[in-house]
Formats: C-alpha cells, sequence, structure tokens
C-alpha cells in the first residue's frame, strides 16, 4: 500500500511540475484543479518544492490593482522532472504492454483475431 501511495505522489508531483513548466502563471487554484486534487494540497505541495529548491516563486503584475505569481522550474527542479519523466514513461509503457498482453489473451478467448498485436510493432 505504502508503495501505491508514494507512486501516486510521485505521479502528483511530475504533473504539478509538467504543468508549471508549461504555464507557470497558473494560479494554485487552477493547478489544483487540472491535477485533480485539492486546493490544500495544491498549495502544500508548492510549498514543498518550493522548500526542496525545485520550483521559485517570484510576483508579477497583471495590472496596478492586482499581484500575481509565477513559478519557475529551478536548474534543479528541471533535473528532477528529467528524471520523474524517464521514471513515468518507463512505468507507462510497463502498464501499456501489461494492457496491450491483456487485450490480446481476451480477444483471442471470443475468437476475435484483430490487428491489434499484429500492427503495433511496426
Amino acid at each position: 500500500m505504502a508503495s501505491r501511495r508514494k507512486e501516486y505522489q510521485e505521479n502528483v508531483r511530475f504533473k504539478v511540475m509538467q504543468i508549471i513548466n508549461q504555464n507557470p502563471k497558473m494560479t494554485s487554484r487552477e493547478l489544483a484543479q487540472k491535477v485533480g486534487i485539492s486546493n490544500g494540497t495544491a498549495y502544500y505541495l508548492l510549498i514543498s518544492l518550493i522548500d526542496a529548491g525545485v520550483i521559485k516563486i517570484s510576483n508579477f503584475k497583471k495590472n496596478s490593482q492586482k499581484a500575481g505569481y509565477i513559478y519557475l522550474l529551478t536548474p534543479k527542479g528541471i533535473r528532477e522532472k528529467s528524471l520523474l519523466t524517464q521514471k513515468f514513461l518507463s512505468q507507462k509503457k510497463i502498464e501499456y504492454l501489461a494492457l496491450r498482453e491483456e487485450i490480446i489473451k481476451l480477444e483471442r478467448s471470443i475468437g476475435i483475431d484483430t490487428e491489434l498485436h499484429n500492427n503495433d510493432d511496426q
């Protein structure tokens, strides 16, 4: 159970870093909504990433009435995102191959022979 929790936390951390990299001006509320976590969790995660030196936060002004924040990956954050990307990709490939094999077995069990297992490797 602990390994699934750790895997989930790493996936959320990866998604947050990926989203920040794509849209540094996103608010923590928007980030929470996009990742599918609570606002409190997003805030806590952002603070932990800042404390770890993975992201930095800067102020920017949209207009004279409002101030906002911009989240930027630090060099350490870029390295961590790269490592998490490799791990995430490897994990998804394993899941894909297992799912592909399960689909092939199910199709064969009901007499369907689709092109899935013949064309995927091309």
